[in-house]
């Protein structure tokens, strides 16, 4: 990933009705709590059509109006072809949805695709899809999503602090 200031960010899941919303509405939330937070474009899409024009999950929708984040009023959409160049950071949740996402992308996006936990923490793990389980999965989905959240926004703030030109400056 170049050194190219990150303005927009796709977060993906497979349906775009249990993670990939959530991590929008997330990552919005503790972004706008930040005092350096600029304006950064954020969406989700899904790499299915299963769900195109649903609401997010109600589990999704429960787990973070616990945290205080409406995330209800967001809709299924699949990701577009336009979405490789419009988006300057692409997040898929697990790794079948980054697999998917480099299949579809042309060549030269295929660098801006990366796995969401690996790309904020280095952990290199998935979020798994809590679609077949129980609110304590969401709860867990949300606490992952949450700390990927805090930290990428750490690493966004330090990388738009780091000088472009290559060269360090003084003062004399």
């Amino acid at each position: 990933m170049s050194a190219k200031p990150i303005n927009s960010i796709l977060f993906v899941c497979l349906g775009n009705i249990c993670r990939s919303p959530l991590a929008e509405g997330v990552f919005r939330a503790v972004w706008a709590e930040r005092e350096t937070a600029r304006d950064i474009a954020l969406d989700s899409a899904a790499t299915s059509g299963w769900e195109v024009s649903s609401a997010p999950d109600p589990r999704s929708i429960s787990v973070a109006i616990r945290h205080g984040i409406d995330i209800s009023g967001q809709r299924a959409r699949k990701i577009a072809p336009e979405d490789f160049s419009r988006f300057d950071l692409i997040l898929g949740m697990d790794r079948s949805n980054v697999r998917d996402l480099k299949a579809l992308a042309p060549q030269a996006a295929r660098d801006r695709i990366h796995l969401y936990l690996d790309f904020a923490t280095g952990t290199g793990r998935d979020v798994p899809d809590p679609y077949y389980d129980g609110p304590e999965e969401f709860a867990s989905v949300y606490r992952m999503i949450r700390e990927a959240s805090e930290a990428l926004a750490k690493r966004l703030d330090a990388r738009a602090s780091t000088p472009t030109s290559g060269q360090a400056s003084s003062t004399i």
